[in-house]
């Protein structure tokens, strides 16, 4: 039976893995609104950028809440609830990935092919993605519950070696960092872009605001890896390890502010309405911060409490 340090390594590595494949929807998402071929969409189609877009920084959430569960519950070290935490999250996360991947194929082939053509395309997309995701697993082989699943109790966390703690900060740093840098792409590119001289100058600012925050959040992700160059020429440290902790939180604090900053700018777009925009983008962040602060918190408190 693996190491419970190793399980919690490959739960993270494959968030890493998820989350690559995630970036690509999102940077498509995000810059879909300000093509020209966007405008000529049905309207109901344009409509549908709304709730795909939320779905995917639902599943983003969903995936980046790992480092930070890790991190404020369980300062670094490893515990099963850890492994439990990241496996959940990634077993919700690919249900809105799916649903967004079907029918982000589905408004691409539309003017192609069609929509009774393009929605089935979309559909059989969707199913395929939920069978190998879902399905193909549980055909395979039923989920074993061992009876020992470990020894150490769910609310204890197990003695971890420095150096395990510093590569598992550093694997979600690397997380994370995938995301922002997709989204530092899109927020830089959509400058240049005709659709962009179209929004009014309130949009405009807000975007350089959220560019503003996603560079700085990039910066904050790569911050210990140069720290660990240059001070501690690759030593792993106590000091280390709690720097590329604080790093890490800091720029999850930033990361949300930036992507709905976008959400804002995209739900406007499309819909013409400051309120409607000023709702979702709300609704989202409340949503992130609730996931990586507010629950990982109160989680940190319950289990300091037992």
């Amino acid at each position: 039976m693996a190491a419970l340090r190793d399980k919690i390594k490959i739960a993270l590595d494959e968030s890493r893995m998820l989350i690559l494949g995630t970036q690509i929807l999102l940077g498509f998402q995000y810059r879909a609104a300000f093509e020209e071929s966007f405008e000529q969409f049905p309207r109901s189609s344009q409509l549908l950028e709304i709730p795909t877009l939320i779905m995917l920084l639902i599943a983003v959430a969903l995936l980046l809440s790992s480092g930070a569960y890790h991190r404020i519950v369980r300062g670094g070290s490893d515990a099963r609830d850890v492994h439990d935490f990241a496996t959940r999250v990634m077993d919700l996360a690919l249900v809105p990935f799916a649903l967004v991947l079907s029918i982000d194929v589905y408004l691409v082939m539309r003017t192609l092919v069609g929509p009774i053509a393009a929605a089935t395309h979309g559909s059989l997309t969707g199913v395929t993605a939920f069978f190998f995701w879902y399905g193909f697993g549980l055909v395979s082989t039923s989920r074993r519950k061992s009876k020992s699943r470990s020894h150490e109790l769910p609310g204890r966390a197990s003695p971890t070696e420095l150096k395990d703690k510093i590569d598992h900060a550093l694997t979600e740093a690397r997380v994370v960092l995938p995301g922002a840098q997709a989204l530092l792409g899109f927020q830089l590119l959509t400058m240049l872009m005709q659709g962009f001289d179209k929004l009014p100058a309130a949009s405009k600012y807000v975007h350089v605001a959220s560019l503003s925050l996603m560079a700085f959040s990039v910066i904050l992700l790569m911050t210990p890896a140069a720290y660990h160059r240059i001070v501690e020429e690759g030593e792993q440290t106590q000091r280390f390890h709690d720097i590329a902790s604080r790093f890490l939180i800091a720029a999850m604090a930033t990361l949300p502010l930036g992507i709905c900053g976008d959400l804002y700018v995209v739900v406007q777009k499309v819909t013409h309405s400051i309120t409607i925009a000023l709702i979702f983008s709300i609704i989202v962040l409340s949503f992130f911060y609730g996931l990586w602060f507010g629950f990982t918190l109160y989680r940190r408190k319950q289990i300091s409490e037992d």
